[in-house]
């Protein structure tokens, strides 16, 4: 008996991709939530310390590799559930990685590590069109951190999508700095990376389409954002915002893409007069100054600055789920013509972000178009 081929197969029953996410803000139908189960806290490595307050950064060194409290994670937990609850009550489909115990030991020929979490899916994966691509990311701690998503990678890719890995870093010292420093204001920018090989997180990029806007960091180099660039080909355009943030990470707390036309951008971090040429037509928001938090165990243990705020997630081009506690914030959004919808995920800051760090979004209703002049 003979079998239809592959090829004849695929051809007779064509595979529609569940992946589908070209921008912020069309209609959301699917996304990955992360986990808190397991959360180590980060192992010691200048990469790291460089990158959070410095009140947490002492605090991590004396506890680096040891599991997070569970008076830090109780909180956190209950709003995960809670946000995870809001998105189902909105009609969308919410998947989740696999629990891991980060505290295992882990080692690459050049060095060991601890790991750290699975609560920030937005870091370690970039969702382009039908692709998903795994991202080479320089904190050690987090070198293995998507194999906790690959039952979804796999469920993922076997129902049509495409699945790319970027290049696994080597991470050693050549990447990085000898003796480096925080520039100081006034100062020139430095980095702490080197350009030995590309390296960056899927949080230093927001999509609009056919054009991205990435961050040059202290996770992302010039040559992990050349890689994206030849690897997404000329259908795509990748615009690099300028900070003024003395330890840049992640764009989401700095430049976000809400609605076509309409970008939010932190007054502390970005000079208007210098976002690129293609935004010239849009209106550019002031996000306001954050409301203060009281909570000393929280401020003594974020990983995150100030402007977390920011970091709100698009339901579609009205809707957005943000910071409760950040009430400026809610009527802000209100003012601009959006329809915020509070809810709570204030504890999630020691792990590494909001609503917008927590999800990754899979698959959001619309088609790739271009946006910008």
């Amino acid at each position: 008996m003979s079998l239809p081929s592959p090829t004849t197969a695929a051809a007779a029953e064509p595979l529609v991709s569940p992946v589908n996410s070209h921008n912020e803000w069309d209609p959301l139908e699917e996304i990955v939530v992360g986990r808190l189960e397991g959360a180590t806290i980060p192992s010691n490595h200048p990469v790291v310390t460089c990158n959070i307050p410095r009140w947490a950064a002492r605090l991590q060194g004396l506890a680096a590799g040891m599991a997070y409290p569970q008076r830090m994670i109780e909180p956190a937990q209950h709003e995960l559930e809670q946000f995870i609850a809001l998105l189902q009550s909105l009609g969308v489909t919410v998947r989740r990685p696999e629990a891991v115990d980060h505290s295992r030991r882990f080692k690459t020929p050049d060095w060991s590590s601890r790991g750290f979490c699975n609560t920030c899916p937005r870091d370690s994966m970039l969702v382009i069109g039908d692709e998903i691509i795994e991202t080479p990311m320089a904190w050690p701690c987090r070198y293995f951190e998507t194999h906790s998503y690959r039952p979804l990678l796999k469920d993922y890719f076997r129902r049509g999508a495409r699945w790319t890995a970027a290049p696994k870093p080597q991470l050693t010292d050549a990447l990085f700095e000898k003796n480096f420093s925080v520039p100081d204001a006034g100062e020139p920018m430095r980095y702490i990376l080197t350009e030995f090989e590309p390296v960056f997180d899927a949080a230093d990029f927001v999509r609009a389409g056919r054009d991205l806007f990435a961050l040059r960091s202290n996770v992302t180099n010039l040559m992990g954002i050349d890689w994206l660039r030849r690897h997404l080909g000329p259908g795509y355009r990748i615009h690099e915002i300028e900070s003024r943030c003395r330890t840049p990470m992640h764009i989401d707390t700095t430049f976000l893409v809400l609605a076509p036309g309409k970008v939010m951008v932190n007054p502390e971090y970005i000079d208007v007069d210098r976002l690129p040429d293609c935004l010239r037509s849009w209106d550019v928001l002031i996000a306001p100054q954050p409301n203060p938090i009281d909570e000393r165990l929280l401020k003594l243990t974020s990983l995150c600055g100030k402007w977390l705020s920011m970091n709100v997630l698009m339901v579609d081009e009205k809707r957005v789920i943000a910071e409760r506690h950040h009430t400026d914030m809610l009527r802000a959004l209100e003012a601009w013509g959006f329809e915020p919808i509070p809810c709570d995920l204030l504890h999630y800051a020691p792990f590494g972000g909001s609503f917008h760090c927590a999800t990754l979004d899979i698959r959001r209703r619309g088609t790739l178009e271009s946006y910008v002049d």
